[in-house]
C-alpha cells in the first residue's frame, strides 16, 4: 500500500506527511488561531461588547455542554451582529496574518496547488482575508448570516457544512468528490481540523498561535513557524 492510499486510513508518518505536503494539489487553512493570530467570533464579541459572555459559550461547547450548531446560535444571539455593525467592525479591524502565510500561500499558488479557507467563521469576515491572498471567494467553506430587509441579524445558514460538528471532514469530501483531488491536506491548530483525515490524506497541525495540546499530541506533523514548511516546499523544488 503506498503512503497515499495508507493515510487515509491511518494518520499519516512525519515522512509521508512531509511528502503529501510537497505533491499536493490542493491545501485547507483553517482560519483563526492558523491563517490569522486572532479568533475573529472573539474579536467581534470583544467589538460588540459581548466578549465574556462569548468566551463562556465556547468554554462550554469545548466541555461537551453544547453542541458546534448550539454554541453557534447562542453567540451570535448574544452578539447581534446587523449588516451595518459587521462591515464596520471589517473596515475597523486590521488583518493581523500569522507570520510567513502570506509567502507560503503565494508559494503554494505558484505551485498551482488549489488553496481552500476552512472554518467555522463567517464569510463576510474571511472574504477580505481571501481577497488579500488572491484566493477565489468560491474557495471559502464557511458560516453565512443571513439579515432582513433593513438588515438586522436573523440567523446562519444551516445549510452550510461548517455550522454542524463534522463539517470540515464534510468539505473536504466535497472537495475530493467535485475536483478528485489525489493530494489533500487539512491545516489547522483545532482537533476539529484533525479530524478532517479521512478524507483529507494528511493533516499538519500548527502552533504558532495557539497550542492545543490533542493536536500537539496526535499530528505527525507539527509545526509552530509556517517557515518551516516553506522550507520543506523549497527543498522539493531544489531536488
Amino acid at each position: 500500500m503506498d503512503y497515499v492510499s495508507h493515510a487515509i486510513f491511518t494518520m499519516a508518518t512525519l515522512e509521508e506527511t512531509m511528502k503529501i505536503f510537497q505533491s499536493c494539489d490542493a491545501v485547507c487553512f483553517d482560519v483563526d488561531s492558523t491563517l490569522i493570530e486572532d479568533e475573529s467570533i472573539d474579536e467581534l464579541a470583544a467589538y460588540c461588547g459581548v466578549g465574556e459572555a462569548v468566551k463562556d459559550l465556547t468554554k462550554q461547547a469545548m466541555g461537551g455542554q453544547m453542541s458546534y450548531k448550539e454554541t453557534l446560535e447562542a453567540r451570535l444571539n448574544l452578539i447581534n451582529p446587523s449588516r451595518e455593525l459587521m462591515e464596520k467592525f471589517i473596515q475597523q479591524s486590521p488583518i493581523k496574518f500569522t507570520k510567513e502565510i502570506p509567502t507560503l500561500v503565494s508559494k503554494l499558488q505558484e505551485r498551482g496547488t488549489a488553496i481552500y479557507l476552512v472554518t467555522g467563521g463567517f464569510t463576510c469576515i474571511v472574504r477580505s482575508f481571501a481577497e488579500k491572498l488572491n484566493i477565489p471567494v468560491e474557495n471559502i467553506y464557511a458560516n453565512k448570516l443571513l439579515f432582513d430587509y433593513d438588515g438586522k441579524y436573523v440567523t446562519f445558514d444551516e445549510s452550510q457544512p461548517t455550522c454542524s460538528t463534522g463539517g470540515k471532514p464534510k468539505v473536504m469530501s466535497i472537495l475530493k468528490e467535485k475536483f478528485a483531488y489525489k493530494h489533500l491536506v487539512m491545516i489547522g491548530d483545532g482537533a476539529t481540523d484533525m479530524e478532517a483525515v479521512p478524507p483529507a490524506d494528511a493533516f499538519i497541525g500548527f502552533g504558532g498561535n495557539q497550542i492545543r495540546s490533542k493536536v500537539q499530541e496526535g499530528a505527525q506533523w507539527f509545526v509552530t513557524d509556517f517557515k518551516e514548511l516553506i522550507n520543506v516546499l523549497d527543498a522539493s523544488s531544489d531536488s
